[in-house]
């Protein structure tokens, strides 16, 4: 779940992203201050727009929304208030985390592409990168699946060249970290970084 707000660029609406796929066609049902967007075919909720946002909390956020226990409460309360019986579902925990790079292999299709085996704390993903610095041993800034990045992509479960990619291993500059360095390659950490910690980004 992802959530927006930009007051001065879009108005006092709470934009809620309940899944990263890409929905052909919706239909739209308006209960009070809140819409729900649906999947026309399977009916199934796929956003949540809650207007007059102000009236229920106050964001100084302009963009991406950072998710805490406090504001998946009043989101809850506030569709509760208008009628929608809907219970969000809501993973808090951090999108952005030290890795370690257990080992890594060529991907069988792709010269520039290595195949990575990364430790994020409560477990070990596959991750595919591109990036011409990644050694096995190093500890990375890692995306899980569900972070928007600064640039606001939304890291989802993919298939680069026919081989499974969950999350990505960041660089300096997708992290827009300031003073970036300019050549390509991933941010590696120092040693003493402890696995599975949270990122700051």
């Amino acid at each position: 779940m992802n959530i927006f707000y930009n007051r001065a660029g879009i108005g006092d609406v709470l934009l809620i992203q309940l899944t990263p796929e890409k929905i052909e066609k919706v239909i739209m049902e308006v209960k009070g201050d809140v819409t729900l967007v649906k999947d026309e075919q399977s009916k199934e909720i796929v956003a949540i727009n809650i207007f007059a946002f102000s009236k229920y909390a106050t964001i100084e956020t302009a963009g991406n929304v950072t998710l805490t226990g406090e504001l998946v409460v009043t989101v809850q309360q506030a569709l509760q208030t208008n009628g929608v019986e809907y219970t969000l579902t809501v993973d808090l925990s951090p999108k952005f985390v030290v890795g370690y790079v257990e080992s890594l292999e060529q991907h069988p299709n792709a010269d520039k592409l290595k195949v990575c085996q990364v430790n994020v704390g409560e477990a070990t993903v596959q991750i595919v990168c591109g990036a011409p610095n990644v050694e096995a041993g190093q500890k990375v800034v890692v995306a899980k699946v569900g972070a928007v990045m600064p640039s606001g992509m939304l890291i989802k479960d993919a298939e680069l060249r026919g081989i499974a990619s969950s999350g990505m291993i960041c660089s300096a500059r997708e992290l827009a970290i300031p003073d970036a360095p300019e050549v390509k390659g991933i941010l590696v950490l120092e040693e003493q970084a402890e696995v599975g910690s949270p990122f700051l980004v």
